[in-house]
Formats: structure tokens, sequence, C-alpha cells
């Protein structure tokens, strides 16, 4: 029967008697950990990233599993139950204008609040990251191409260039979403082509080039993983903007529609009740804050454990 021997790292450590003392540790019990790892690590270390992590996961899963909790219809209306306030009977937190469940239309319009905050910013950062990559590995006439383009977009307040596309296009949750994502296309092109120039110059990716690498595999290998994290915390804050985006965009009439449950028109349809239920009207309000405030607080925990600076 043959013995298989564990190779093992020898560590010496001086004894207290002067006599140096050796210690064999086996090579499968030294836990190499990598950036991403460590990064979790941090993470999960920071109270207030959790919590905000595990508040958005808990509105997150209560809007998409909200057909099975059991709720009132949010569309359904009553009304000899206009505007019942707080702590109602049957009516968590109250009813609306038209005596719609207020604790129902709030877990429903978390889908299209979220969606519509979260959407914009993934197209955004597909179109926009690559745009920034081949702008800022390329180099040369194709940077200034890209980015001459870009800055023409920074002429224009983000709000107001939502209004305008939104506007132009027509009313509805598509026409939102697209002009949601077109504002933030160039803001994600100019971070990703600012971190993909400075990685750009770095000596390793010299080296790729002179051991004979393509132009795709240093791209995939050495610069795509040195960009993501600047490109993701970014992209982190951007979510909690385009929230309060398409909830103003759904307040003027440009977004959602009624009867769609959705923080940013439920404001506009409570306004003029104010006076009446000022509790019930600021509700929405409410959650629009609570969830923007917490992708940007996720996003300073992601800041701090990647070590990024913007």
């Amino acid at each position: 029967m043959k013995t298989v021997e564990t190779e093992k790292i020898t560590l010496a450590f001086g004894a207290a008697g002067g006599q140096p003392t050796a210690v064999e540790i086996p090579v499968g019990a030294v836990i190499q950990r990598t950036y991403w790892h460590n990064v979790w690590r941090r993470v999960s270390r920071d109270p207030f990233t959790v919590a905000c992590a595990l508040v958005l996961t808990v509105v997150a899963a209560a809007a998409l599993f909200a057909p099975w909790l059991g709720l009132p219809e949010p569309t359904l209306t009553n009304s000899a139950n206009r505007l019942l306030p707080v702590g109602s009977p049957g009516h968590l937190l109250g009813t609306d204008e038209l005596g719609r469940d207020m604790f129902s239309r709030l877990i429903y319009g978390g889908r299209l609040s979220l969606m519509m905050g979260i959407l914009p910013v993934l197209v955004a950062l597909l179109v926009g990251g690559t745009l920034g990559l081949i702008a800022g590995f390329v180099g040369g006439r194709v940077n200034m191409l890209i980015m001459r383009i870009t800055d023409v977009f920074y002429a224009f307040p983000s709000i107001l260039l939502a209004v305008a596309i939104a506007g132009s296009l027509g009313a509805g949750i598509g026409n939102a979403l697209l002009a949601i994502t077109i504002v933030f296309i160039p803001p994600l092109t100019r971070v990703t082509e600012s971190v993909t120039t400075q990685v750009r110059a770095m000596d390793f990716v010299e080296a790729a080039r002179a051991s004979g690498a393509g132009t795709f595999t240093i791209i995939r290998i050495h610069v795509l993983g040195n960009v993501l994290g600047p490109i993701f915390v970014y992209a982190t804050v951007l979510i909690s903007v385009s929230i309060v985006i398409s909830a103003g965009l759904s307040f003027i009439g440009l977004g959602a529609s009624p009867p769609d449950a959705e923080w940013g028109l439920m404001l506009n349809t409570l306004r003029e009740a104010i006076f009446l239920a000022p509790l019930n009207s600021v509700l929405p309000g409410f959650m629009i804050f609570i969830a923007s405030m917490c992708f940007n607080l996720i996003s300073d925990g992601l800041r701090s454990a990647m070590d990024v600076r913007l």
C-alpha cells in the first residue's frame, strides 16, 4: 500500500528561550482568498450596508411575491372607504383617495418603481460600459469621437434631459425607461473611459502586449477586472438617482399611468388629499426615500470595501 505524502510549508518562529520553533502546515490548509472574496468579507462586516441590503431585499421580495401574500387587489376601489387613516381595521396603512388599500398599492408599486430604477441602469451600463472600454483602450480619434458626443449630453441636467426625451416620445412606461437609459449612458461612458485609460497605461497591460496577447484577451483578462469596481460602485449610485427620476416622470404624467401602482404616480394622485390625510399622502414619498437612500448607502459601503475613488 502506497503512502501519499502531503506537501507542507515550514514556518519558523522565535521561541522565548531563543531557540527557533518550526511548524509544518499542509498546503491545503492555507486559504487563498481572492480580491472579490475580501471585498465580500469587508462588506459583510459593515452594519449599515448589510442593513440596507436587507431592507431592499425585503421590499423587492414582497413586491415580487405580492400576488401570493393575500393582499387586497391594488386597483379595487371603494368610495365608502376613502382616505381611511393609518391603522384602520382591515387597512394597515389606510386607503387612498379612491378607497384602495395603501399597503397593497405600496407593495405592488415597488414592482414598477424598482424596475424603473434598476433596468435603465443595467442597459446603460452595458452600452456605456462598452463605449467607455472602446474609447479608453483604443484612444486616438475613436476616443475623441465617442467622448465629444458624450459631452453634448452634459450640456443639460439629467432630470431636464429625461423630461425632454420622455415628453417628445410620449407618456408611458416604455418611453420613460428609454429616456432614463439615454440619460445614464453618457456618465457611465465617461467613468468607464477614465478608468480604462488609467489601466491601459499600467505595466501589466504593456507586458501582456509584449507577450503577444490579443486585444480582446487583454481587455477581458487584464482590463475588465480592474475597471469593474469603480463602474459597479457608480452604477449603484445611479440606481438611486433613477428611482427618483422615474418617480418624477410618473408624478408629472410622463411615466406610469392610472390605475397602475407606482410610487411617483401615487404621490401625484394623493397630493390633493395632503390636508385631509397627510400621513397617507407621504407614504409613497417615504418609500422612494428609503429605496434611494439604501442604494446610496450600499454604494458607500462598496466604495469603502473596494477602495474605489471616483
